[in-house]
């Protein structure tokens, strides 16, 4: 396979070249290339690329590349455009403002065109994936930390390890999480700012004004509604986006009326204001009523849907992956945790990446012949069973097709078994498969454990039975 610098650069070569770039950005398998051209793109020669497995046309080109290479394609691209817009400025600086406006026009002309191609819904939907996408390494990192911490807090409870080192240890972590999930809401406010296109240090504030800094009962603010005191966080970060969101509506509009001179000074002024004392006032108490209410709807359709509800929501994950919508339920998740601790969602939607565990295994056995799709095997099930799905995805189930299916319903396996022993959470968002396993709640590793082998074997056994053909088993190729 080529090196990063060769992959990055046949991908630019097929999507237009990077003057075709306007912005890119990364999760942990994707590269997403906001263009300035679609029609540009050559996308049969970008899904002939060695090395990208995937492809998603949507709004915002999602190339899927795998874990790792994701970051690597996306920085060496941003270095690209730098260097082209570096010498576009020395070489032409008077047709620097006049390619700026077109492409404008054209960046604006490609959204007024998507969003009547898009339902409001899906868009909707888009817009939350895409805050939080650049937040996904910390999650992982901060979450994981934070597990590791909670293991070794758990084996010093229990007296397997004791010592001042040890329990220092665990505060460090802590601390470390904490760097993360307790300024979640600037970080939320930072990025709603910038796809919403305000300023990201407006966004960060407001999310910091939820925070409620300082405050305590000596010192509090009345909750108008019900005339409590307001709560630190209360609202989560659905307030901050919706608070931001009227902030660059808010901001925007002085942009246009402020006169230049003092635009720097009154717009942010005035904008903050209104803003900050109607999330206080307002949409905190109300942003507050909606999250619990969320929360508690979920809740209640696990636990009394018990296992209809675990494998509805197991076998119907997996789509919401391969379309890059799986981050909508972020939002949900942190509510959760805020207001219970854990999410008791995430382990459930975990069995999806679990059923391909199984399906890719029903492949390694049942098609012993295909050594192509054995090699890509290789690649893809490690990181798979470490809850990194994308791979498995694009690199062998969807291309075959009917794997693609049998996964979901092990998935659903696997998810009507967590449903059914009930109460297993995760106490940070993170991967799925085995690297959630630091992050369950409440001691129920062994649920956890119970599930992930309910889907392997759902999966394997669905797969072996019905996802496989005659040529798949006896050819050497991907295709069915």
């Amino acid at each position: 396979m080529a090196n990063t610098q060769e992959l990055t650069d046949q991908i630019v070569q097929a999507i237009g070249g990077i003057e075709n770039v306007d912005n890119v950005i990364n999760c942990m398998t994707r590269v997403r290339v906001q263009l300035h051209h679609h029609d540009q793109v050559d996308f049969d020669k970008l899904k002939a690329i060695e090395g990208v497995l995937g492809v998603v046309q949507d709004e915002r080109l999602q190339i899927v590349v795998g874990p790792g290479t994701a970051s690597k394609v996306a920085n060496y691209m941003e270095e690209l455009q730098q260097s082209h817009s570096s010498t576009i400025s020395n070489n032409d600086l008077g047709g620097t403002a006049k390619q700026r406006a077109e492409a404008r026009a054209q960046e604006n002309k490609q959204n007024y065109q998507s969003q009547q191609k898009s339902g409001p819904f899906q868009k909707f939907f888009k817009t939350i994936a895409n805050i939080f996408i650049p937040l996904i390494p910390a999650f992982i990192g901060a979450g994981l930390i934070g597990g590791i911490g909670a293991v070794i807090e758990n084996m010093l409870t229990a007296h397997v390890i004791s010592g001042a080192f040890f329990t220092q240890l665990v505060t460090i972590f802590g601390v470390i999480k904490d760097g993360m999930l307790a300024y979640l809401a600037i970080f939320t406010g930072i990025n709603a700012a910038k796809e919403f296109g305000a300023t990201p240090g407006l966004g960060g504030v407001i999310g910091g004004t939820t925070l409620l800094t300082g405050l305590g009962d000596d010192k509090a603010i009345t909750n108008l509604f019900t005339g409590e005191h307001l709560q630190a966080g209360q609202g989560g970060i659905i307030g901050v986006i919706f608070a931001v969101w009227l902030l660059s509506l808010i901001e925007k509009r002085l942009h246009k009326v402020i006169p230049n001179e003092v635009d720097i000074i009154i717009t942010p002024t005035i904008t903050l204001l209104i803003i900050g004392l109607l999330t206080v006032f307002v949409i905190m108490p109300l942003a507050g009523f909606v999250s619990d209410g969320l929360v508690g709807v979920i809740n209640w359709i696990i636990s009394v849907g018990g296992i209809f509800s675990g494998f509805i929501i197991g076998a119907f994950f997996l789509p919401l992956v391969m379309l890059g919508l799986h981050h909508i339920f972020t939002p949900i998740h942190i509510e959760m945790i805020n207001k219970m601790g854990a999410t008791y969602l995430l382990p459930i939607a975990a069995m999806a990446g679990a059923g391909q565990v199984g399906a890719a295994l029903a492949l390694w056995v049942r098609c012993r012949k295909n050594k192509t799709l054995r090699d890509t095997l290789k690649g893809a099930l490690p990181v798979g069973i470490l809850g990194i799905g994308e791979p498995l995805i694009y690199g062998v189930t969807l291309p075959l097709g009917r794997p693609f299916f049998t996964a979901c319903l092990g998935g659903g396996v696997g998810g009507a078994v967590i449903g059914g022993i009930g109460h297993i959470g995760a106490t940070a968002v993170g991967p799925s498969g085995w690297s959630l396993l630091p992050l369950i709640s409440d001691h129920m590793y062994l649920g956890y454990i119970v599930g992930l082998f309910a889907a392997y074997i759902g999966g394997f056994v669905f797969t072996y039975l019905f996802g496989t053909t005659k040529a798949m088993r006896n050819s050497d190729t991907l295709g069915d």
